[in-house]
């Protein structure tokens, strides 16, 4: 036998033998295939999800469990799965949710992945409105309040961009968690604000036949025409030689034309020919009393005095000084006890009522009306003799006082 022929029959009994040898790998593969699928479907109990396996929650929000079914050889085994894992929401982060299932020695595991994230754009306090800035003014961002659900105040974070055209700016903020909230604000050069005109003096003058009359003006300030004062014209005139009720009216225009306008009324009256009534009013003011008597004041043409106190709406205060009324001083309490029981309790209570209606109306009155007037025999009660020392103390620090006979 030559050499040749025996190395063929050696080659096929060695492909013969290693064929057979895969043959039986692969069985063997097969086998332990089909018992693992035996096993994972017919022998494990099975459990299904409701909802995603992979859940995404919000940082600070609500995780809701959604559910689960069990079931073995067609019997249902809900109630006997066991879950374990918690979520908190408080937390950024991932939790693993493992819900359980027995069989006897065998058990079945699944499980949910929830994320809690931080999907909430910061907030900026501004709005989208477009910026109008006088032509030539240099664009200069605002500082703008930021902040965040999760990282708190991020207004130091806040990026401002200039269009190199000056023709807009935007604002960027973004968050620890990568979310971005960001505001495109359009810059116009232009002027659309009026002017701002404000009354020197009241918006009613009374005067009587003969008075002279200098009409105090008006203070006026614009955001752009800064030249603006001299601008201004005053339409109507004051004849004090005539009785009559005369309208003054302001009005001024700045460079891009905004005009504005205010009026001024002046009562120009005779002199009383049966003598002078003082109408005084105590005590006040009084929201539903005050009111009433100022609006049958000003439909009558007829001037008071308010003697004040600590007491009631600041905007009555203010509406009788406007209106052309004298707003004096009784007491910042009215309480007898208080205001009597020594001289400088007095005064202190005095400077307060004082205080408060020049803080008010920017006017310091000096004409007071003492709590029970200056004869009062209450206040010996509280501090032997301090009527007779008011009444020169109160002279003697620029104050006149004023009692009623009627």
């Amino acid at each position: 036998m030559s050499v040749k022929i025996w190395m063929k029959r050696k080659i096929k009994r060695v492909i013969r033998f290693k064929s057979k040898k895969a043959v039986v790998l692969l069985s063997s593969f097969l086998v332990c295939i089909l018992f693992l699928g035996i096993y994972h479907f017919l022998l494990l109990p099975k459990i299904d999800l409701k909802g995603k396996k992979t859940m995404v929650v919000d940082y600070k929000g609500k995780y809701s469990e959604k559910g689960y079914e069990a079931s073995f050889f067609g019997n249902d085994v809900t109630d006997d799965v066991e879950v374990n894992g918690d979520v908190n929401t408080n937390k950024l982060g991932s939790y693993d949710i493992t819900y359980t299932v027995k069989n006897g020695f065998l058990s079945k595991k699944v499980h949910r992945r929830v994320y809690v994230k931080d999907r909430k754009k910061p907030k900026m306090e501004i709005s989208d409105e477009d910026i109008y800035l006088c032509p030539g003014d240099e664009v200069v961002p605002d500082k703008i309040k930021a902040t965040d659900n999760y990282d708190g105040d991020l207004s130091d974070k806040v990026k401002a961009t200039i269009a190199k055209d000056n023709s807009s700016i935007t604002y960027r903020v973004t968050d620890s968690s990568g979310n971005v909230r960001e505001v495109v604000k359009k810059i116009k050069f232009e002027d659309k604000e009026a002017p701002k005109m404000t009354l020197n003096g009241r918006d009613m003058v009374y005067l009587f036949l003969g008075d002279g009359y200098e009409d105090p003006g008006v203070e006026v300030t614009d955001n752009c025409d800064k030249e603006i004062s001299s601008k201004v014209k005053v339409v109507g005139n004051v004849d004090t030689g005539v009785a009559g009720e005369y309208n003054l009216t302001y009005e001024v225009e700045d460079n891009f034309h905004n005009k504005s306008t205010l009026s001024r009324k002046v009562k120009v009256s005779e002199h009383g020919k049966n003598g002078t009534i003082y109408l005084t009013f105590d005590d006040g003011p009084n929201a539903g009393t005050t009111n009433v008597i100022l609006d049958i004041l000003k439909e009558e043409g007829v001037q008071a005095t308010f003697f004040v106190t600590n007491k009631g709406p600041d905007e009555l205060i203010k509406r009788e000084y406007d209106e052309g009324h004298t707003v004096a001083l009784h007491t910042a309490s009215h309480d007898y006890s208080i205001v009597y029981s020594s001289d400088e309790a007095y005064f202190e209570d005095l400077y307060c009522v004082q205080e408060r209606v020049k803080r008010i109306t920017g006017y310091e009155s000096k004409i007071i009306r003492f709590p029970g007037g200056s004869s009062n025999t209450v206040s010996r009660k509280y501090s032997s003799g301090i009527m007779s020392r008011l009444t020169q103390e109160v002279q003697n620090r620029g104050f006149r006082y004023y009692d009623w006979n009627l």
